[in-house]
């Protein structure tokens, strides 16, 4: 279905949890509203776990757990490929309720739905990834061979700015693995966490198997305290994946926290200039800014800066901004009123820091939707590594240009950065892509790539304070992730005991 023949999402139900197989208010007193960022009225109302909610929800895993993770690794996977099937035949109601409830244009909702799919397709291979290692004749009449097991019950806490794949992320894999999952879904955009549930209980997942519940901070500490919850996957802001990272270490649990961002894009002066505008204006608009991959550096070199600025310019007063739904738009709004305001408060201390301000966003309005959350494209040139508005991580639709002498420079900067999460360098010269790449201290590298976002079977992940912990998500680092590896040494003896050592055993 395209752009122009989708319904809108217009439920007014309140959302609640999903425990133990079932839709439930839960027993919590709090709630909040969730918008419609388009509009800015008040769509419906979330329920907020509290802490007897967050433990029915580990609770009900904890008792569905066992049998699942006994499963056969092929009829998990089978339950997965069900999954996979109604993912495909929902994939554009769930693409409307992210544009219903973050404002991303429903293309993008549509691509957003489409790469969580690929890690369940990627999950669905689950039998091969689980294969242990043998060795025979390990030592004098002793075989060796390793397995990996599931965990648990594990959690995910995802954010607003991808609310269907960043949770695809995490729960295919480690339901496949054989563990039981909680998802503590963004507050903001909630709805498309309990369809997810609905459609993995219709492909015949175990109840309780999957457990949502909705929440605040509260539920996040509470998940990050039981002490049946064996691991956490988070994707988020660096300060509060470092609070993730090290609260949930000091209750031994296995943590996996990614965090912020400031990607930068490095156009070196032979790089084609049209391709290389194209992919500055679609990786920093695309999505508002909201992206933790979004480009919101552009690291000019040399006499590049001239040639490239005012075309940038050019194209990001010429952005379309518009409601999600809108066929035509090129650029939703932002999540939250809030948001907003800290993306425009950036913005003006980007002035009073001395940078110039070459396109300003703020104050955009879309006819028919005043009161809906808009800013527009705002770019800014001659930008200082020492400014706030190049050290921290805004997530809107700001681009700031630093110009530099040479290549040197170029990675010399991106590499003093404290965050290391993706990076991208248009150029023509082979010899230059390699160096870059090679030298770069950043997790994810485009070479003519501005969001280099790696396939399924890859694993995505940053350096430095873009993640804590030892592995990243998904691909092979996800089923490394949800599961340990037991080591087993089987001897058969058939000859009388030689009596007991009292040395370190060798091969022999």
């Amino acid at each position: 279905m395209g752009a122009a023949a989708a319904a809108a999402f217009t439920s007014t139900a309140d959302v609640g949890h999903w425990i133990a197989g079932a839709a439930t208010p839960g027993r919590g007193a709090r709630s909040q509203p969730i918008y419609n960022p388009a509009t800015g009225a008040v769509a419906r109302q979330l329920r907020l776990a509290d802490e007897v909610d967050v433990a029915a929800a580990v609770a009900a895993a904890s008792a569905a757990q066992p049998a699942w993770g006994e499963m056969p690794p092929l009829r998990r996977a089978r339950v997965l490929n069900a999954f996979l099937a109604l993912l495909n035949q929902h994939r554009d109601e769930l693409a409307a309720m992210i544009t219903a409830e973050h404002g991303k244009v429903f293309s993008d909702a549509q691509g957003e739905v489409m790469r969580g799919i690929d890690i369940v397709e990627f999950a669905c291979g689950i039998p091969q990834l689980l294969k242990g290692g043998y060795t025979d004749q390990v030592s004098t009449g002793i075989d060796n061979w390793t397995m990996r097991q599931p965990l648990g019950v594990v959690a995910g806490i995802t954010p607003f700015n991808f609310p269907c794949m960043v949770p695809m992320w995490m729960f295919p894999v480690a339901l496949a693995c054989g563990n039981a999952f909680v998802l503590k879904p963004s507050e903001r955009d909630p709805s498309a966490s309990l369809l997810m549930a609905r459609l993995l209980q219709q492909a015949g997942l175990p109840d309780g198997v999957f457990n949502v519940v909705q929440g605040d901070k509260l539920a996040v500490d509470a998940l990050l305290a039981h002490p049946d919850v064996r691991a956490v996957s988070f994707v988020g802001s660096t300060p509060i994946a470092q609070h993730i990272y090290e609260t949930g270490a000091r209750h031994g649990k296995r943590v996996q926290a990614l965090g912020g961002a400031k990607n930068h894009m490095v156009v070196m002066p032979d790089a084609e200039l049209e391709q290389a505008v194209d992919a500055l204006v679609g990786a920093a608009y695309g999505s508002a800014g909201e992206r933790c991959m979004a480009i919101s550096v552009a690291v000019l070199v040399g006499d590049v800066a001239e040639r490239i600025v005012p075309r940038l310019a050019e194209r990001a007063r010429a952005l379309v901004i518009r409601d999600g739904m809108d066929p035509a738009a090129e650029m939703g709004p932002i999540v939250t009123r809030e948001a907003r305001q800290r993306i425009e408060g950036y913005i003006a201390l980007g002035v009073e820091e001395g940078a110039q301000l070459v396109v300003d966003g703020r104050g955009h309005t879309v006819p028919g939707r005043e009161g809906g959350f808009f800013t527009g494209g705002t770019l800014f040139d001659h930008v200082r590594p020492q400014m706030r508005i190049y050290r921290e991580e805004i997530f809107g639709p700001v681009l700031v240009c630093v110009r530099v002498p040479d290549p040197a420079a170029a990675i010399a900067l991106v590499n003093a950065h404290e965050f290391g999460n993706g990076v991208a360098c248009f150029t023509r010269d082979g010899g230059t892509a390699r160096t870059f790449a090679r030298q770069i201290e950043v997790g994810m590298v485009g070479i003519n790539v501005p969001i280099p976002v790696p396939m399924a079977w890859h694993g995505f992940g940053g350096w430095k304070r873009s993640l804590f912990g030892d592995m990243h998500a998904y691909g092979e680092e996800g089923v490394r992730f949800y599961t340990r590896q037991k080591s087993i040494m089987q001897r058969w003896p058939d000859r009388v005991a030689e009596g007991a050592s009292f040395v370190m055993p060798t091969a022999r």
